[in-house]
């Protein structure tokens, strides 16, 4: 049973006003490509090849300009629209006949992660086919965050919202993984939950966690999780990218690059990109890409 993924970019983004106005945020560059590049990075390092994309009905065609069917990323993208925004729950549930009841993975379209033994932590949480996985990071300002506190093995013992008294420093961050009951839970909570307030997504993995099917998996020190959603953390994501591929001579979260080593995309795509962009650096990442592969 392949596992299906969806990508949230449905928000206003009214923190990125006035340069949201007129486009969807995970459309603004974060460096070198578009925000939502990093998300689709992730899903294919995931070994997600069905996609969903999940945005407001004003930015829909621009998505659709910018990725297409998927195909040149050797992936199935398909969308849909909340025309209300009425939180992550709701949105996530817009996708829940694409979904028909298969694992899947859940990502926020602006969240950045990259560091060392991510792919690792993606295939260990893609494997688990009962349950959910999300995932954590030690921050300063836990009272900013959906805050967990766990055991020695992982299990979550605690999920708060925004807490006063957070009971550890570990923010949950934009990335879920789930079973395939996850839509029968977001239902139930709805019937629960009085209808002028909003169902979240810690109350979605508060029924995993009670149930005792709740893993988390803690970023090490050391690894980068980007919150793009305001002036300051956009620039710092875009210069702490730069700053990595100019030390590592090496462009990173490259959807392109992670489809050809998932084995998405024939080689011969990358050559064929490459020359297509020939004239600026990502384009000549790709052809450079396309050298290295085929030695």
């Amino acid at each position: 049973m392949a596992r299906k993924g969806v990508i949230l970019a449905a928000g206003l983004g009214t923190r990125l006003h006035p340069m949201t106005l007129a486009v969807n945020k995970q459309l603004i560059p974060v460096y070198d490509k578009p925000m939502i590049y990093y998300a689709i990075w992730v899903l294919i390092k995931a070994g997600v090849r069905d996609i969903m994309l999940v945005t407001s009905e004003v930015d829909k065609n621009s998505f659709e300009r910018l990725l297409g069917d998927g195909s040149r990323f050797g992936i199935h993208m398909h969308y849909t629209v909340q025309y209300v925004p009425n939180g992550l729950v709701d949105a996530f549930v817009q996708t829940e006949a694409f979904i028909a009841g298969d694992p899947c993975v859940l990502i926020l379209g602006d969240n950045i992660f990259y560091g060392s033994g991510f792919p690792a932590m993606l295939s260990k949480a893609s494997a688990q086919m009962e349950g959910a996985t999300v995932f954590g990071a030690n921050v300063p300002d836990p009272e900013r965050f959906g805050v967990a506190s766990f055991n020695e093995e992982g299990k979550v013992l605690t999920l708060e919202e925004k807490p006063v008294h957070p009971k550890s420093n570990c923010a949950v961050v934009g990335l879920y993984f789930f079973d395939g009951k996850v839509m029968q839970y977001a239902h139930e909570l709805r019937r629960q939950i009085p209808a002028e307030k909003e169902v979240s997504i810690t109350d979605v993995n508060r029924v995993y966690m009670e149930q005792g099917k709740l893993d988390l998996q803690v970023f090490p020190q050391g690894f980068a999780w980007l919150d793009s959603g305001t002036y300051d953390s956009l620039l710092e994501a875009s210069n702490y990218v730069a700053r990595v591929e100019r030390e590592q001579d090496h462009m990173i979260c490259c959807p392109e690059e992670a489809a050809y080593s998932a084995g998405f995309l024939a080689l011969e795509k990358l050559r064929e990109y490459g020359e297509a962009d020939k004239n600026n650096n990502y384009g000549r990442y790709l052809t450079k890409l396309y050298h290295q592969f085929k030695k």
